[in-house]
């Protein structure tokens, strides 16, 4: 039998390495290269730093694929506190996965269109350029639309962790904090765009309060307790 504190240990690890890339690839890559309102300027930063840009499209994707673990390491931790709320949880995340991975296409696309392929040539430079801006702001777009789910996990997520009895709670109400800045940065930006950015800058340092779960699990794990002792909810007929 895999004890309680063993799987909370996998669980923060992987949780780990997945946030590791999203500073660099959702962060740093896009204001590196994205000048507002500038295709020309944009595209010439693509163009001069092609590798750091394809960098960033591949951080993005391993990010992704290891949340895939995340989800299935959490629901196999927490479906014995709550299967409903487990499954909420997982639901939630795995939603937003098509999301991301069809926006990294966006990225891909702008890197065609600035590669000088001679199937392009129908396009004048002006018209190339405009287009390969068109795609990176679009990927930007999709962050905002799949933060909305990065943040509704963070919900039954931060229920599962008030509810274990081996994790402290007060890291399940931080996550209910997170979940509120993702929501709220994502939602200002689609209905109040103008808004977005003075939002945005309280939203991001409430997301911080994810981050205390992440070394909590990785570090001191959990309550150590065997499997068998706890009991999913009762199923109503």
């Amino acid at each position: 039998m895999n004890s309680i504190k063993k799987q909370a240990r996998v669980a923060g690890l992987l949780y780990l390495l997945a946030s590791i890339p999203a500073p660099f690839s959702l962060i740093y890559v896009p204001n590196t290269f994205i000048v507002k309102g500038d295709a020309t300027a944009t595209v010439n930063h693509i163009r001069n730093s092609e590798t750091l840009f394809r960098l960033g499209i591949t951080a993005e994707l391993f990010g992704f694929i290891m949340f895939i673990f995340v989800v299935l390491a959490l629901y196999h931790l927490f479906k014995g506190v709550s299967e409903k709320h487990a499954l909420a949880m997982a639901i939630l995340l795995l939603i937003s996965f098509p999301i991301w991975f069809v926006n990294v296409l966006n990225d891909i696309a702008a890197l065609i269109l600035v590669s000088g392929a001679s199937f392009l040539s129908v396009f004048d430079k002006r018209q190339l350029d405009a287009l390969a801006y068109l795609f990176v702001r679009l990927h930007g777009q999709g962050y905002v639309v799949a933060l909305i789910f990065s943040g509704l996990w963070l919900f039954p997520f931060g229920i599962l962790v008030i509810r274990s009895g081996f994790i402290p709670r007060v890291l399940g109400y931080l996550l209910f904090i997170a979940g509120f800045g993702y929501l709220a940065s994502s939602v200002t930006f689609l209905l109040l765009p103008a808004y977005g950015p003075i939002v945005d800058q309280i939203a991001t340092k409430l997301t911080i309060c994810e981050l205390p779960i992440i070394l909590w699990l990785l570090i001191w794990g959990a309550k150590d307790q065997l499997v068998d002792q706890l009991h999913p909810d009762p199923v109503i007929a």
